[in-house]
């Protein structure tokens, strides 16, 4: 895995420019404005609207991504398909599909949303803090992925049963929201017709992660 150096605390880049807006939420998930997206994550973090896509394919790997070295927070950790804030008016799903263009570049993926979790994380490396009112969502693709690298500087299909391994046994490898939106993901597993049947033994993919 690649080493994260350490980041002095942030300041506004053209990855995180200050009018890239949030939707600020309460515990409910009701809206209660809007602040800039590194404003928001400065300490001690303010609660906001987010979204984590997993993407299965259809031996029920995991597409993982690792994040660009450049990122504004948690830059060079693995994590979920692809993951982001929607914009002020705009739908969970629509931002899901925007981002899952710009990030990995696919298209065309039928999204579903499982549940929403809430969880606060410190970034060492950069000072900030994310407080997000997270919202899990899952797909179905077999796809190529063509990552963005100014987005992912890497990424992986993954076997279930080995990430949960890997997850337990080398944390600070992985981003914090990966862990509970897995956990949401695992618990639901609910067969979505017009998604492909989800494995009902995600864990006996023959398939291996060699990142």
């Amino acid at each position: 895995m690649t080493h994260v150096p350490h980041r002095s605390p942030a300041q506004p880049t053209e990855d995180c420019p200050e009018d890239d807006w949030v939707v600020l939420v309460d515990e409910h998930d009701r809206e209660i404005g809007t602040a800039g997206k590194l404003a928001a994550h400065q300490f001690p973090g303010q609660l906001h609207r987010a979204f984590s896509v997993l993407i299965h394919d259809g031996n029920g790997r995991l597409l993982l991504q690792q994040r660009a070295l450049t990122k504004y927070h948690f830059g060079g950790r693995w994590t979920n398909t692809c993951c982001s804030h929607p914009r002020p008016g705009e739908g969970i799903l629509v931002a899901a599909r925007r981002r899952l263009h710009d990030e990995m570049g696919l298209d065309q993926v039928e999204l579903a949303e499982l549940g929403v979790f809430e969880y606060r994380a410190h970034d060492p490396a950069s000072g900030l803090v994310e407080h997000e009112l997270d919202h899990v969502i899952v797909g179905r693709c077999d796809d190529t992925p063509r990552p963005n690298p100014a987005e992912a500087a890497d990424h992986a299909w993954c076997r279930v049963d080995e990430l949960v391994s890997r997850l337990e046994s080398e944390p600070d490898t992985f981003t914090p929201w990966l862990r509970p939106a897995l956990d949401i993901y695992l618990a639901t597993r609910i067969p979505v017709v017009s998604l492909g049947q989800v494995s009902e033994s995600l864990s006996v993919s023959t398939a291996t992660w060699s990142a």
